[in-house]
């Protein structure tokens, strides 16, 4: 995969944006539908409607290939500045090239550097191994689990905005 891959914001008008991210959460969560045998999960039967809402109301970001978009990722922050991270989903034929976690960096960056993010939260399913992964490498670790029922349990997992200032001597459990 080249560097031709270039991530930005996703604008709250872009309808083109906004339908061609759909079709790639569509895409992408039909083996997470698999995986846990329920096709019924939110990602799989959001509208264009509740996708343009959170558009406006919080910080998309799309990595495009050409004019294709081929990931995205989404968060809103909280009153107590606490980013939910969410949707990250990356094109089948484009996985595997590092660029889940440079969404994943730059949704960081966007909301930490001077915003309003203290602390990072996403969650995913508990078999789904590669998310677990993507999300221990870039420093989230769990901090609940959730059971729905008997085929999935909910994995929250987060990390605090890294300070410039050294860390910490102890860390207080929450």
């Amino acid at each position: 995969m080249g560097m031709s891959v270039t991530i930005s914001e996703a604008a709250a008008d872009d309808q083109d944006a906004a339908e061609q991210i759909l079709k790639l959460q569509y895409l992408c969560y039909q083996s997470e539908a698999e995986l846990y045998g329920d096709y019924s999960i939110e990602p799989l039967t959001q509208t264009l409607d509740s996708l343009k809402a959170e558009l406006a109301g919080g910080t998309v970001l799309v990595a495009r290939l050409g004019a294709e978009v081929v990931a995205s990722v989404r968060a809103s922050v909280d009153g107590a500045g606490t980013a939910r991270v969410g949707k990250l989903v990356v094109h089948p034929r484009m996985q595997r090239h590092g660029l889940g976690g440079r969404l994943l960096d730059a949704i960081e960056r966007r909301l930490g550097e001077g915003g309003a993010a203290r602390r990072f939260e996403l969650f995913t399913g508990h078999r789904s191994e590669s998310n677990l992964q993507l999300y221990r490498k870039h420093g989230y670790a769990p901090v609940s689990t959730r059971r729905v029922d008997e085929r999935l349990t909910v994995v929250t997992l987060a990390k605090d905005v890294t300070e410039v200032a050294p860390a910490p001597a102890f860390v207080a459990s929450a």
